[in-house]
């Protein structure tokens, strides 16, 4: 390698490092939820997005954040944990668990989005973690299993039995990977708590509470998912969506606890 070439290869990462660095989010709207709504997630889709709560889904309108619809869990008392969910074909699917109870049991609840009623679900029983979140990709759904450190361990586990499941719209189990030790010392003592695919086939990662998020890739060898990079957020953690409507750019959904309040940004 000449000098010409030595310089240009140095000068090269360099761009490539400030361009990753220089990635972040920008909020374009947000919606304040009353003090009585526990955020845990939130799903989209084209005219609307759902506040989902332990127990409990809320629809409301993206344009001015007007509650239409929810799903009272509460009066139901069926639901014990709901986290983060997806939308599709008029169905909205909550990632689902007994969190923070021992053994770690897990579901996928199915909600009617024009009725707001409970339609259906898969259980995963004991599955060795808590399910967090759910997308669909590539005719798959992709399920997060999480598992925790410090006092919310379970099984005598930490958050490095984390896993990442692909299975058949048939519920088979068809592969698994863990998560980078880099990302875990993030989510530390917590574990993934938000996920979604983005249209370039990368994969967006929330942890508990840092404003993070966090981009992977399936590997190409091994069990371990690549890490790319970490772009700041406005929200700390838990349940992401993206907006699918939207065909230019990533538009993100988030909670953040901070000022209970559900951030619209475009990455």
């Amino acid at each position: 390698m000449n000098r010409f070439h030595f310089i240009f290869l140095i000068v090269s990462m360099c761009f490539l490092t400030l361009v990753g660095r220089s990635q972040q989010a920008v909020e374009i709207k947000r919606h304040t939820m009353p003090d009585s709504i526990h955020l845990q997630g939130v799903a989209v889709d084209d005219a609307f997005f759902y506040v989902i709560t332990n127990t409990s889904v809320y629809k409301h309108k993206k344009e001015d954040g007007r509650m239409v619809a929810f799903f009272d869990g509460k009066k139901e008392g069926i639901m014990k944990h709901l986290n983060a969910g997806i939308v599709r074909n008029g169905k909205l699917y909550c990632a689902h668990s007994n969190f923070p109870a021992s053994p770690m049991a897990s579901s996928i609840e199915i909600f009617d989005t024009h009725t707001m009623e409970h339609i259906g679900n898969h259980s995963f029983g004991l599955f060795g973690g808590s399910v967090t979140w759910i997308d669909e990709k590539d005719g798959y759904w992709w399920v997060a299993f999480a598992n925790y450190g410090g006092r919310h361990s379970s099984e005598g586990r930490d958050n490095r039995w984390t896993q990442l499941v692909k299975f058949t719209k048939r519920w088979e189990r068809v592969a698994s990977w863990i998560y980078p030790s880099n990302v875990l010392e993030r989510f530390a003592p917590y574990s993934n708590s938000g996920g979604a695919w983005n249209r370039n086939g990368e994969l967006y990662v929330t942890g508990h509470d840092r404003k993070e998020l966090y981009v992977l890739e399936i590997p190409k060898s091994g069990f371990t998912l690549q890490y790319k990079q970490t772009i700041p957020t406005i929200n700390g953690g838990q349940g992401i969506a993206l907006d699918r409507s939207v065909k230019t750019g990533d538009v993100l959904y988030a909670v953040n606890r901070e000022d209970n309040s559900v951030i619209v940004q475009r990455l």
